[in-house]
């Protein structure tokens, strides 16, 4: 049976899978973390974490989280004293690695600390920290990165301490596969991600198609999509990804065809300005631009708002109306058509 882990106001192990990301400021700045911190939660940010390198950056998580609406996570490695401040100063979570952190005396101080401050601790293992012993055994792979995770697992398991596991990897295979076994073989809600996995279009299909197929199987409590890039990208891109898997339900789907020789207007720059205009809205909305007659009758009937075009008219669909529009004036109606039915969701 799943254990529940509480990070702040967030319960893992409910159902519920939570976006998160990583601020990309130095934590001492209180003013711009806060100020990223604002815009990630703007986008959909659910959970947050923040670099710990130096005591400056442990206390000024109090600060921080005076200004922030959402849990805060505090990594930290190489300093169990930097561990206790952080959760001292208010942290929600903290992210450590066992084997970085000291011995057993720095080990019990993390433990004592994190108890009596009833906050969990995410451990585990990437392909960078796994353990020598699991390495030499079962070489580089997915079994390595699971026996890796599950030690610091131990360690802090017999301390008494609330845990969330990861084995990230920057193989997508070797991802899914860890975090496959992992499943298996652990209660503890896990945090998905595959680790480094780039930036921009490489990026966003690495992290769709390891964290989707694992979401798909069951698997996962809290995601983050690691891009090198704005981290409000990766909120966006992990919304998107919840979406697709069908776990995220309050969104306008924007339903668009590819177009191909038989389209005769601009389908694709209407596509993207609809795209635009809906982005945020947390909506039940289906809202499909299609190019042609072929299958963008059948599509556009299918959504609570279909426009299907040709060269000289467009056929838009709003529940049981049809119209014929001139081409010239298509876009401005079904404009007009998306704003009254957004205005009557508001009105419910």
């Amino acid at each position: 049976m799943k254990k529940k882990v509480l990070v702040g106001g967030a319960s893992f192990g409910d159902g519920h899978v939570y976006v998160q990301s990583m601020t990309t400021e130095k934590t001492s700045d209180v003013e711009a973390s806060v100020a990223q911190i604002l815009r990630l939660e703007e986008a959909g940010c659910e959970i947050v974490r923040v670099a710990v390198l130096d005591e400056a950056d442990a206390r000024a998580i109090t600060r921080v989280k005076e200004n922030i609406h959402i849990p805060l996570v505090a990594d930290i490695h190489f300093s169990a004293r930097l561990a206790v401040l952080s959760a001292e100063a208010g942290a929600d979570k903290l992210r450590v690695n066992p084997g970085n952190i000291g011995g057993e005396r720095e080990l019990d101080l993390v433990a004592d600390c994190v108890r009596a401050h009833k906050i969990p601790v995410r451990v585990g293992a990437n392909t960078g920290s796994i353990a020598p012993w699991a390495l030499e055994k079962y070489g580089r792979s997915a079994e390595a990165l699971v026996e890796s995770a599950l030690e610091n697992v131990r360690v802090l398991e017999k301390r008494g301490v609330d845990l969330v596991v990861s084995v990230k990897a920057s193989d997508v295979t070797m991802t899914v596969d860890a975090y496959t076994l992992l499943a298996q073989r652990t209660p503890y809600p896990l945090h998905l991600g595959v680790t480094e996995a780039g930036g921009g279009r490489a990026g966003l299909v690495k992290s769709s198609v390891g964290i989707g197929a694992l979401l798909l199987r069951g698997i996962g409590d809290t995601i983050r999509v690691s891009l090198t890039a704005d981290p409000v990208e990766e909120v966006e891109a992990a919304h998107e990804i919840l979406r697709a898997c069908g776990l995220e339900k309050d969104y306008v789907e924007v339903v668009s065809c590819p177009t191909c020789g038989r389209c005769e207007y601009d389908c694709m720059g209407l596509a993207m300005r609809v795209q635009d205009r809906v982005k945020g809205i947390k909506k039940r909305l289906k809202v499909a631009v299609m190019g042609c007659v072929v299958n963008g009758p059948g599509e556009a009937k299918d959504a609570d708002l279909g426009i299907a075009g040709g060269r000289e008219a467009c056929l838009i669909f709003c529940g049981e109306e049809r119209l014929r529009v001139p081409v010239q004036e298509a876009e401005s109606v079904f404009f007009e058509k998306l704003e009254q039915l957004l205005s009557s969701m508001d009105r419910k």
